[in-house]
Parts: structure tokens; sequence; C-alpha cells
């Protein structure tokens, strides 16, 4: 089982991970769109917005309207985001720091293994969802020649770091044998270097 400094370390890790993913669900820079020098547009997952003098932004009416990539990112990502708000509250039993279940600590480190998996498991969702959904406006982008097109925007990067920093403080919560090679040294030299004080039986 990881030692307390580094499961508080990956913890703290998927908890700015889970941050990021949030922020990215909701932000609007998802794909941006500049006509001329003044007039931009942004498009995110619940709304879309338009800039030139002021800001306006007008939030979806249909989901059946939306485009294919926009339903999948944010089911994914709600999905994400519950599944790490879990991980959350298992990590939280599991870790050495905390005080619950001290009387069990086989099933407190199985829970902070499940919790560290539950949060890759998240991370890697976040991640794909949104690697696809730069193909896909890379994909329309060349198809239109360049013209009228949209690109990926600030959101996009949000997004992938939330994913990779759940999956990163994931591992070190899942990691059983980190910390632990001072004790299994100290171990091995016990066995090897017995103790001199010991008295012989022999005369």
């Amino acid at each position: 089982m990881a030692s307390s400094g580094l499961q508080l370390f990956g913890f703290l890790l998927a908890l700015v991970g889970l941050g990021a993913t949030v922020a990215a669900t909701f932000m609007v820079e998802w794909k941006q769109q500049t006509q001329g020098n003044t007039y931009h547009i942004y498009e995110g997952l619940w709304e879309t917005c338009s800039s030139n003098e002021k800001t306006i932004c007008e939030s979806y009416d249909s989901l059946l309207k939306l485009a294919t990539e926009v339903q999948a990112t944010r089911a994914v990502l709600i999905l994400s985001n519950l599944l790490s708000i879990m991980a959350v509250l298992v990590s939280t039993i599991g870790m050495k720091c905390t005080h619950f279940m001290d009387s069990k600590p086989g099933s407190k480190a199985t829970a902070a293994m499940i919790g560290g998996i539950m949060f890759m498991i998240a991370g890697l969702l976040t991640t794909i969802i949104t690697s696809w959904y730069v193909t896909m406006i890379v994909e329309n982008f060349h198809a239109s020649h360049h013209l009228q097109s949209f690109e990926f925007g600030k959101a996009v990067f949000v997004s992938w770091a939330g994913g990779i920093l759940s999956m990163a403080g994931g591992a070190f919560l899942t990691c059983r044998r980190c910390g632990r090679s001072g004790s299994s040294e100290s171990v091995s030299a016990n066995h090897l270097f017995p103790n001199g004080n010991q008295t012989s039986n022999y005369v």
C-alpha cells in the first residue's frame, strides 16, 4: 500500500483533475470561430455565445438538434464527473491519513485502491472523449477547406489536463508497493543479520 504522503499527493492531484473536468464541462470555448477581427463565435456543450462589442449567449433549445459529438461529449463528461465524485468518497475512507475503518486495515487499503481505479477510469473517459471531439472538429475543418469552420478552443486543453491529472492521481492511490521498499529492506536485513545479542545454548 502507498505511503500516507503519496496517497495524499495522489488524492490532491485527482481533486485538481476533477475540478478541471467540471470546469471544462461548463466552459463555452469548446469550439470557436473568428469572422473578421472583432466578431467571435463560441460553442460549448450547453450554450453558444457570440461576441462583438458585447457577448450574447443562448442555451441550446433541443438536445436532438445537437451535433453527435456534443451529445456524446456532454454525456461522457457527466459520467466522468459522477464517477470522480464517488471516487473522492471511496478514497477518503481508504486513505491512511483518515481514521475510517482503522480496525480493518485490509479493507481500508482495498478502498483506497478502488477509489484510485475509479479516478483512473474517469480520467481515461475524459481523455478519450475529448480526443474524439477534437478529431471531429479537425475533420470538419479540413472538409470545409478551412472556410468558415470552427477550431477547438481552450476548454479542450482544460479537459485534457483534467483527465491526465485524474489518471495520475488515481495511479498513486492504487500503488500498493510504493513507499514499502524501506520496510522490505529492513525486514530482509533482520533475516540476513540476526541479533548478535542472542546467547548460545552450547558450552
